[in-house]
Protein backbone atom coordinates (compact mmCIF):
# COMPACT_ATOMS: atom_id res chain seq x y z
CA UNK A 1 0.00 0.00 0.00
CA UNK A 2 1.42 3.53 -1.09
CA UNK A 3 1.63 6.21 1.43
CA UNK A 4 -0.33 9.25 1.71
CA UNK A 5 1.62 12.37 0.23
CA UNK A 6 2.94 14.49 3.19
CA UNK A 7 3.82 17.29 0.40
CA UNK A 8 1.00 17.81 -1.20
CA UNK A 9 -1.44 17.00 1.74
CA UNK A 10 0.32 19.80 3.17
CA UNK A 11 -0.15 22.18 0.34
CA UNK A 12 -3.86 20.88 -0.55
CA UNK A 13 -4.72 21.89 3.52
CA UNK A 14 -3.22 25.34 3.62
CA UNK A 15 -4.81 25.98 -0.22
CA UNK A 16 -8.34 24.68 1.53
CA UNK A 17 -7.56 26.69 4.93
CA UNK A 18 -6.96 30.05 3.14
CA UNK A 19 -10.74 29.38 0.99
CA UNK A 20 -12.40 28.90 4.04
CA UNK A 21 -10.64 32.22 5.62
CA UNK A 22 -11.68 34.03 2.53
CA UNK A 23 -14.85 32.41 2.86
CA UNK A 24 -15.41 34.30 6.17
CA UNK A 25 -13.56 37.39 5.50
CA UNK A 26 -16.10 37.88 3.03
CA UNK A 27 -18.77 37.58 5.66
CA UNK A 28 -17.25 39.80 7.45
CA UNK A 29 -17.34 42.70 4.73
CA UNK A 30 -20.76 41.71 3.94
CA UNK A 31 -21.79 43.63 7.68
CA UNK A 32 -19.31 46.44 6.42
CA UNK A 33 -21.12 47.12 3.59
CA UNK A 34 -24.65 46.39 4.66
CA UNK A 35 -23.84 49.40 7.85
CA UNK A 36 -22.52 51.04 4.06
CA UNK A 37 -25.62 51.22 2.84
CA UNK A 38 -27.44 52.52 6.06
CA UNK A 39 -25.28 55.30 5.63
CA UNK A 40 -25.39 55.62 2.11
CA UNK A 41 -29.50 56.09 2.46
CA UNK A 42 -28.68 58.70 5.32
CA UNK A 43 -26.79 60.31 2.95
CA UNK A 44 -29.44 61.69 0.93
CA UNK A 45 -30.68 63.62 3.06
CA UNK A 46 -28.22 65.28 4.42
CA UNK A 47 -27.25 68.86 3.69
CA UNK A 48 -24.81 69.30 0.30
CA UNK A 49 -21.29 69.98 0.42
CA UNK A 50 -18.39 70.79 -2.11
CA UNK A 51 -17.42 68.10 -4.30
CA UNK A 52 -14.35 66.65 -2.19
CA UNK A 53 -10.85 68.12 -4.76
CA UNK A 54 -8.87 65.05 -3.57
CA UNK A 55 -9.82 61.42 -3.42
CA UNK A 56 -11.75 60.39 -0.22
CA UNK A 57 -13.33 56.69 0.32
CA UNK A 58 -16.72 55.71 -0.06
CA UNK A 59 -18.18 57.24 2.75
CA UNK A 60 -19.45 60.21 0.89
CA UNK A 61 -21.58 58.12 -1.79
CA UNK A 62 -25.45 59.48 -2.99
CA UNK A 63 -24.52 63.16 -0.76
CA UNK A 64 -25.52 66.19 -1.99
CA UNK A 65 -22.65 68.46 -3.76
CA UNK A 66 -21.72 71.06 -5.62
CA UNK A 67 -18.43 71.72 -7.75
CA UNK A 68 -17.36 74.12 -10.48
CA UNK A 69 -16.22 72.62 -13.74
CA UNK A 70 -14.12 75.20 -15.55
CA UNK A 71 -13.87 73.54 -18.85
CA UNK A 72 -14.76 69.84 -20.26
CA UNK A 73 -11.19 68.73 -21.43
CA UNK A 74 -12.37 65.06 -22.65
CA UNK A 75 -15.75 63.26 -22.81
CA UNK A 76 -17.02 59.12 -22.36
CA UNK A 77 -20.00 57.88 -22.95
CA UNK A 78 -21.48 54.53 -21.03
CA UNK A 79 -24.46 52.61 -21.33
CA UNK A 80 -27.33 53.29 -18.85
CA UNK A 81 -30.60 54.57 -17.80
CA UNK A 82 -32.10 58.14 -17.57
CA UNK A 83 -34.62 59.34 -14.87
CA UNK A 84 -37.44 57.73 -16.43
CA UNK A 85 -35.79 54.35 -16.87
CA UNK A 86 -35.32 54.62 -20.72
CA UNK A 87 -32.29 53.32 -21.61
CA UNK A 88 -29.11 55.49 -23.56
CA UNK A 89 -25.54 56.40 -23.45
CA UNK A 90 -24.29 58.19 -19.82
CA UNK A 91 -22.40 61.52 -20.86
CA UNK A 92 -19.73 61.77 -18.59
CA UNK A 93 -17.32 64.73 -18.64
CA UNK A 94 -13.57 65.16 -17.47
CA UNK A 95 -13.51 68.55 -15.86
CA UNK A 96 -10.99 70.90 -14.84
CA UNK A 97 -11.44 72.44 -11.68
CA UNK A 98 -7.95 74.68 -11.22
CA UNK A 99 -4.57 75.12 -11.99
CA UNK A 100 -3.36 71.92 -9.44
CA UNK A 101 -5.68 68.89 -8.70
CA UNK A 102 -7.23 65.42 -10.23
CA UNK A 103 -10.06 67.25 -11.68
CA UNK A 104 -13.97 66.21 -11.20
CA UNK A 105 -15.75 63.45 -13.19
CA UNK A 106 -19.01 65.09 -14.16
CA UNK A 107 -22.22 62.92 -15.62
CA UNK A 108 -24.69 65.64 -17.24
CA UNK A 109 -27.05 63.81 -18.65
CA UNK A 110 -28.16 60.49 -20.91
CA UNK A 111 -28.16 60.50 -24.95
CA UNK A 112 -30.57 58.12 -26.68
CA UNK A 113 -27.54 57.19 -29.21
CA UNK A 114 -24.15 56.67 -29.10
CA UNK A 115 -21.46 59.19 -30.26
CA UNK A 116 -22.61 62.32 -29.67
CA UNK A 117 -20.77 65.30 -27.88
CA UNK A 118 -23.01 67.52 -25.56
CA UNK A 119 -23.04 70.93 -25.83
CA UNK A 120 -22.05 71.97 -22.18
CA UNK A 121 -19.23 74.19 -21.66
CA UNK A 122 -18.84 73.72 -17.80
CA UNK A 123 -20.16 76.28 -14.64
CA UNK A 124 -21.22 75.44 -11.80
CA UNK A 125 -22.88 71.89 -11.19
CA UNK A 126 -24.96 70.32 -8.30
CA UNK A 127 -26.10 67.54 -7.86
CA UNK A 128 -24.94 63.94 -6.22
CA UNK A 129 -22.59 61.79 -5.84
CA UNK A 130 -21.89 58.22 -6.74
CA UNK A 131 -19.16 56.12 -8.66
CA UNK A 132 -17.52 57.31 -12.02
CA UNK A 133 -17.47 54.35 -14.56
CA UNK A 134 -14.63 51.85 -13.68
CA UNK A 135 -13.04 48.81 -15.80
CA UNK A 136 -11.73 46.74 -13.24
CA UNK A 137 -11.47 42.94 -13.30
CA UNK A 138 -14.66 41.34 -11.01
CA UNK A 139 -11.77 38.48 -9.94
CA UNK A 140 -9.93 41.70 -8.24
CA UNK A 141 -13.14 41.98 -5.62
CA UNK A 142 -13.06 38.53 -4.43
CA UNK A 143 -9.89 39.00 -3.45
CA UNK A 144 -10.77 42.60 -1.86
CA UNK A 145 -7.40 44.26 -4.12
CA UNK A 146 -9.46 46.00 -6.21
CA UNK A 147 -8.18 49.80 -6.13
CA UNK A 148 -10.14 52.99 -5.24
CA UNK A 149 -13.26 53.40 -7.31
CA UNK A 150 -13.32 57.44 -8.55
CA UNK A 151 -16.11 59.62 -7.32
CA UNK A 152 -18.54 61.46 -9.95
CA UNK A 153 -21.03 63.93 -9.68
CA UNK A 154 -24.38 63.23 -11.69
CA UNK A 155 -25.73 66.61 -12.42
CA UNK A 156 -29.78 67.95 -11.30
CA UNK A 157 -29.71 69.96 -14.65
CA UNK A 158 -28.68 68.55 -17.94
CA UNK A 159 -28.26 70.57 -21.36
CA UNK A 160 -30.17 70.32 -24.22
CA UNK A 161 -30.61 67.23 -26.07
CA UNK A 162 -30.24 64.79 -23.19
CA UNK A 163 -32.56 63.29 -20.67
CA UNK A 164 -32.13 63.76 -17.07
CA UNK A 165 -29.96 61.74 -15.06
CA UNK A 166 -31.58 59.46 -12.89
CA UNK A 167 -31.80 60.37 -8.82
CA UNK A 168 -29.74 58.18 -6.29
CA UNK A 169 -29.92 54.61 -6.32
CA UNK A 170 -28.97 52.72 -3.79
CA UNK A 171 -29.66 48.97 -5.73
CA UNK A 172 -26.93 49.83 -7.72
CA UNK A 173 -24.28 49.16 -4.97
CA UNK A 174 -23.36 45.80 -5.13
CA UNK A 175 -23.65 44.04 -1.74
CA UNK A 176 -22.16 40.18 -3.61
CA UNK A 177 -20.14 39.23 -0.51
CA UNK A 178 -22.36 36.42 1.03
CA UNK A 179 -21.84 34.92 -2.58
CA UNK A 180 -18.63 35.33 -2.79
CA UNK A 181 -18.43 34.06 0.60
CA UNK A 182 -20.20 30.83 -0.48
CA UNK A 183 -18.32 30.60 -3.52
CA UNK A 184 -15.21 30.45 -1.36
CA UNK A 185 -16.60 27.61 0.68
CA UNK A 186 -17.48 25.78 -2.10
CA UNK A 187 -14.38 25.73 -3.68
CA UNK A 188 -12.90 24.46 -0.14
CA UNK A 189 -15.09 21.86 -0.11
CA UNK A 190 -14.24 20.88 -3.58
CA UNK A 191 -11.06 20.76 -3.66
CA UNK A 192 -11.27 18.75 -0.24
CA UNK A 193 -13.52 16.09 -1.65
CA UNK A 194 -11.25 15.73 -5.36
CA UNK A 195 -8.05 15.24 -3.62
CA UNK A 196 -9.49 12.51 -0.76
CA UNK A 197 -10.53 10.82 -3.70
CA UNK A 198 -7.45 11.13 -5.56
CA UNK A 199 -5.39 9.82 -2.10
CA UNK A 200 -7.88 7.03 -1.54
CA UNK A 201 -7.79 5.44 -4.72
CA UNK A 202 -3.70 6.36 -4.78
CA UNK A 203 -3.28 4.19 -1.29
CA UNK A 204 -6.21 1.92 -1.99
CA UNK A 205 -4.98 -1.82 -2.18
CA UNK A 206 -5.36 -3.51 -5.68
CA UNK A 207 -7.83 -5.90 -5.78
CA UNK A 208 -6.63 -9.60 -6.15
CA UNK A 209 -8.49 -10.32 -9.21
CA UNK A 210 -6.18 -7.46 -10.80
CA UNK A 211 -3.11 -8.98 -10.42
CA UNK A 212 -1.04 -10.22 -12.85
CA UNK A 213 -0.78 -13.78 -12.88
CA UNK A 214 1.84 -15.92 -13.56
Amino acid sequence: MKRIPVVATIVVVAAIALMIALGFWQLQRRGEKEALLRQYAANITRPAIAFPSIPVDDSLLFRRASGMCLEAVSWSERSGRNAAGGSGWRQIAQCRTGAEGPGMAVQVGVARSAGGKPDWKGGEVHGYITHAPDDQPLILSLFGTSRPKTLMLVSDTTPPGLDANPGPDLSAVPNNHLAYAVQWFIFAAIAGIIYALAVYWRIKPARPGLLDAD
